[in-house]
């Protein structure tokens, strides 16, 4: 009878030890859950702090013969507000994330957490039941056998130890699956399993664009427009997500631990496809805003191809960062986000690229002195007092001369608070002037001057800012580089 009573509260301490450290080993998803039980939001920092430290408290005292019978009151206490308050939760139809006793990490409770809950509330009711003279031997007791001590420390130190150990794998586990669930839903869909595009600048809008403007409805059937998004005066988060979306779905608590641990810096948009039920079924919970495209319509604009991706917009409505396709790229963005003033007219986060062409942002533009076609010296003080956009190109590219007649459209539209427009080219001047355009048109030999701009193939362009800082990556590409200005040839 001894040896039973000592190894039940050997075995509510292990239980309750394991409780206690995985939760604060993993603060964030306590605050979560403990915002998903209803507490107010004041609350949730200090309950989230006091709940784990009070379960380690509880194995303390169970350890001790004085304060055993406390301990083992205590024990049945929490184990039975946790039961009653998920089986309020499950009665109002909700499943929020617990980081429950006997779990790794936070799963949504189920049926399967209250009868594990009741399970271990026996050996508490016994103990319970026994009073407080009927606790069973003390650890140091010399009536206990030798085994039966070291059975139960390997079971209370023991289990808690691989359970510690198991929850490290299972996280390496998880970060796995989402991974292998991407490459399962594009397998799905018959699309190729390589990646390596998704977040390429060339195949997406080029950091300064701006946004494409857009207006969609909300889940209340809403239309809201960028204008007003970007007015509220941060940058903004977009999350290209689905319903049907697997990875998207793994991804939510991480999506809801950063929403608020950023509400300061960044808004967070959700973009979605599908029937306003599936949504709000799958991000109801988590989504703050939540907007539904029919078609992908504004996701293909941003060439967003896959979920779930991330974009960051600054607050003048420039594009800050390359697509984050993908769990792990959508985490280094959160984590560039987190560590950095993304209020800096500077921030950027780019995609990590096999060649050399990284951005040249937040540099000055280059020192030159070249003659245009009609023999004028220009300078690179011609570059401050008012944004140009600097283009890239040469007499040999077919893309060049296809935007020729686009140029000379704009220049016809231009207003005095457009940019001016400066053309780095080599090649023949009497070639250039039988082009007809009115910007300055300066010949730069084996492109010399346009390299430093960070020029790589033609056309390309970036923009200058008034004060003579590049603003923006190489744009190529005619489509890219209108998007510099927020100029389309179909306006």
């Amino acid at each position: 009878m001894e040896s039973i009573l000592l190894l039940s509260r050997l075995f509510l301490a292990a239980i309750f030890a394991t409780a206690g450290i995985t939760k604060l080993l993993d603060l964030k998803s306590s605050e979560t859950a403990v915002r998903d039980f209803g507490v107010p939001e004041s609350l949730v920092k200090p309950i989230s702090i006091v709940l784990p430290v009070s379960e380690v408290v509880i194995a303390l005292m169970l350890f001790s013969l004085a304060t055993a019978w406390i301990g083992a009151i205590a024990s049945l206490i929490f184990l039975a507000w946790f039961t009653i308050g998920m089986g309020y939760q499950m009665a109002k139809g909700n499943a929020p994330d617990c980081h429950c006793f006997g779990q790794l990490h936070n799963e949504p409770v189920s049926i399967k957490s209250l009868v594990r809950n009741a399970i271990f509330s026996i050996p508490a009711v016994f103990l319970v039941a026994q009073g407080a003279k009927g606790q069973g031997p003390s650890l140091a007791d010399s009536r206990i056998y030798t085994t039966e001590m070291v059975f139960g420390f390997v079971l209370t130190f023991g289990v808690a130890g691989i359970l510690l150990m198991l929850k490290g794998i299972l996280d390496k586990q998880t970060q796995i699956m989402r991974r292998l669930e991407v490459l399962e839903v594009i397998s799905a869909e018959g699309g190729s399993v390589e990646r390596n595009e998704a977040g390429d600048p060339a195949d997406g809008l080029p950091i300064g664009a701006f946004l494409p403007d857009f207006e969609l409805p909300d889940l209340r059937g809403q239309m809201v427009n960028f204008e007003e998004i970007v007015g509220e005066g941060k940058p903004v988060l977009f999350l290209f997500v689905a319903p049907t979306c697997q990875p998207c779905g793994a991804l939510l608590p991480e999506i809801d631990e950063w929403q608020t641990e950023l509400a300061d810096r960044v808004n967070f948009v959700f973009i979605s496809t599908g029937a306003g039920e599936e949504n709000v079924a799958k991000f109801g919970r988590t989504a703050q805003r939540l907007l539904v495209q029919k078609n992908r319509e504004f996701q293909n604009e941003v060439y967003a191809k896959w979920t779930p991706s991330a974009l960051l917009v600054n607050t003048d409505g420039r594009v800050a960062s390359h697509i984050a396709a993908g769990d792990s790229a959508i985490r280094s963005l959160i984590e560039k986000v987190r560590s950095e003033n993304v209020e800096d007219p500077f921030f950027y986060f780019a995609m990590e690229r096999k060649d050399e062409h990284q951005p040249k942002i937040g540099e000055s533009a280059p020192e030159f002195e070249l003659k245009d076609l009609e023999g004028k010296t220009i300078d690179s003080r011609e570059l401050r007092g008012k944004p140009t956009l600097v283009t890239f190109w040469s007499p040999t590219c077919p893309h060049c001369h296809a935007m020729i007649e686009q140029i000379k459209e704009w220049e016809k539209a231009r207003g005095l608070d457009d940019p001016n427009l400066l053309v780095f080219s080599d090649g023949d001047p009497e070639a250039h002037r039988e082009a007809g355009i009115t910007s300055p048109i300066l010949i730069d030999k084996a492109h010399g001057i346009s390299s430093k701009f960070g020029m790589f193939g033609t056309p390309s362009a970036v923009l200058i800012d008034e004060n003579g800082k590049i603003v923006s990556e190489t744009a190529v590409g005619a489509s890219n580089i209108w998007s510099l200005i927020g100029w389309r040839k179909d306006q």
